[in-house]
């Protein structure tokens, strides 16, 4: 498989994953995922749960593919710990007011989801790459 179609992938069960909770969160448990700000109330739906997850895959390869276009050396590694630190970057607003804990477990989860998907699948070692080193 070329790694173009596995990172299609890869992308679009990064879009599915944090769904699938949404579903669980929302539809099947009842519990409505809302984040207040003072007079308005955002309802957070499946729409813009897929949005956002199609966001960062999108985004997460272009910057993979960049490294790799432009021959940086441990283009993987490297993107592999972005991706990391964006993970760890993405829990801020969990932390902040206007949400319960409900919501803000579903969101926590849905990060912890796409990177669960984005991260082995976009940073591991294609099966042509380990053939080729391995037949070296």
């Amino acid at each position: 498989m070329s790694p173009r179609k596995r990172r299609l992938g890869v992308a679009a069960l990064a879009v599915l994953a944090p769904v699938l909770v949404w579903l669980v969160a929302d539809p099947l448990l009842g519990h409505p995922l809302r984040i207040a700000d003072g007079t308005r109330t955002l309802d957070i739906g499946a729409g813009p749960v897929a949005v956002a997850a199609l966001l960062a895959s999108l985004s997460g390869w272009g910057l993979l593919a960049a490294l790799e276009r432009f021959g940086v050396r441990h283009a993987r590694l490297i993107w592999t710990g972005v991706a990391c630190a964006v993970l760890a970057l993405s829990f801020l607003p969990c932390m902040g007011d206007g949400m319960d804990g409900g919501t803000r477990a579903s969101l926590a989860l849905m990060h912890l989801a796409v990177a669960a998907v984005l991260i082995p699948g976009y940073g591991g070692r294609t099966v042509g790459a380990a053939a080729v080193t391995v037949g070296a």
